[in-house]
């Protein structure tokens, strides 16, 4: 191996690529990390952790409006936007830090610069080039804009985390959750927000009865949806606005417009050409079950192969690699029941099968188990805010197979029941456990048919 500089160099300071990058040096190999941006990748600047800190901002103004019932005496509250900004930048340069702490303590080489493989052992960054006995390409996605007339006007949520100042009115448009995460974001801070999806329903591939739940919240906080409609052109007003014109034939002005129609793999420019590497349509990298391409010392995992495009599976598929690249063992990943929450407002959680693949599963061998109820906090704080939970069970097992809820941390909720589904519980097992009261968590062990 010493005819190589490195034994591994990894392509993206992600979540996947770095978590890889630490495992094996800590286990002896001699690894190099090349960013041209920023450690930490999507979800630490531009993802779920800046995402997060916004959601929750917005959440405060439900909070000012129920603290009412309770007793509370709350001025009438203003919200600066460059505070709020400002602060979440400052939080993300103190996890670049840490990032950057991380791989040195684990003796990795950082090498800052956009990284190009010249052949399948060979990767140049800036005017230096390196030799490597293996390659990972973990460089993540990027945000995608389809080509339309105007298209060049909006904005993506990788400009949205960066604003000079909020807008009056915004049009998103996409049906998935992050679309639907900034929908709540905006409205919560004030906004007059418009979802614009081309489909009949957001959040495609969850639960129906989820998705329909959500629906009536976000409409009732004062969201405004457009279904089964699509942006023909935007054209720029002289008052910094925007005219959209869409395809039923009505037409908007907005004072921005922001696209969450989804994100491809970030593979344009990386050399692929130089090697055996094949690609999807989408441009996302082929690889079989060990996160190997098809060129033997190249290999990709993350949001670049586009099989679970999140930060805890790129870890989780880090894990696996490292395993294989240390041990010799080829480790792979099982990719069932994974838990998943949508941050929007209110919260959405899900582990396991929605109702649809369960029945195509196993037929009618199913029992579905359904509650739908007001949230205990709205009796004093006046508001309507519903609470929806999910079970989906195999008849002949009594095995819960599929778990959805709609409500205030539902995340937080989903991400224990995912354990439990992950080790096989019974509906048996979740009735015999003994519920925390009052919680509304306590529904999903005293459900009944």
């Amino acid at each position: 191996m010493a005819e190589y500089d490195f034994d591994l160099f990894v392509i993206g300071a992600g979540s996947g690529g770095v978590r890889t990058a630490r495992m094996c040096s800590q286990q002896g190999l001699r690894v190099a990390v090349a960013e041209s941006q920023y450690l930490g990748g999507t979800c630490v600047n531009v993802g779920c952790v800046p995402k997060k800190l916004f959601v929750y901002a917005s959440a405060f103004a439900e909070e000012f409006r129920a603290a009412a019932g309770f007793g509370w005496n709350v001025p009438e509250p203003t919200f600066d936007w460059t505070t709020l900004r400002d602060n979440k930048n400052r939080e993300i340069q103190r996890l670049n830090a840490i990032y950057g702490n991380l791989l040195e303590n684990a003796n990795v080489e950082l090498i800052e610069g956009r990284a190009t493989i010249r052949d399948p052992h060979t990767v140049q960054v800036n005017d230096h080039q390196y030799t490597a006995e293996k390659i990972l390409i973990a460089t993540g996605g990027i945000p995608f804009v389809p080509d339309f007339p105007g298209s060049e006007l909006t904005i993506t949520s990788n400009e949205a985390f960066y604003l000079d100042a909020l807008p009056e009115q915004i049009i998103i448009v996409g049906g998935g959750y992050i679309a639907v995460e900034f929908a709540g974001i905006f409205n919560g801070l004030g906004v007059e927000t418009h979802l614009v999806y081309r489909g009949p329903l957001f959040l495609r591939g969850f639960d129906e009865d989820l998705r329909n739940v959500l629906k009536e919240e976000i409409e009732n906080q004062g969201i405004q949806l457009h279904f089964s409609t699509d942006i023909t052109s935007i054209s720029r007003l002289e008052n910094s606005h925007y005219r959209v014109e869409l395809n039923n034939g009505e037409s908007m002005t907005t004072g921005l417009v922001m696209y969450a129609t989804g994100r491809r793999p970030n593979t344009d420019n990386l050399g692929l050409e130089n090697t055996a590497v094949k690609t999807n349509t989408n441009g996302s990298i082929i690889v079989d079950d060990y996160f190997q391409t098809e060129e033997p010392s190249i290999y990709a995992l993350g949001d670049v192969i586009s099989r679970v495009e999140l930060t805890p599976v790129a870890i989780a598929e880090g894990m696996a690699l490292t395993h294989t690249l240390t041990t010799g063992n080829p480790t792979s990943l099982d990719y069932s029941n994974i838990p998943t929450a949508v941050f929007s407002q209110p919260n959405t959680a899900s582990v396991g099968l929605t109702e649809q693949q369960a029945k195509e599963k196993y037929g009618d061998d199913l029992t579905i188990y359904r509650s739908h109820f007001r949230a205990m906090k709205e009796t004093l704080a006046g508001g309507e805010g519903k609470i929806f939970m999910k079970l989906i069970v195999e008849k002949t097992s009594d095995r819960v197979v599929g778990c959805h809820m709609v409500g205030e941390h539902a995340g937080e909720i989903i991400q224990g029941i995912a354990i439990a589904i992950k080790a096989g519980a019974s509906k048996a097992d979740f009735d015999a456990t003994i519920g925390i009261h009052p919680t509304a968590a306590e529904e999903f062990v005293t459900m009944k048919g």
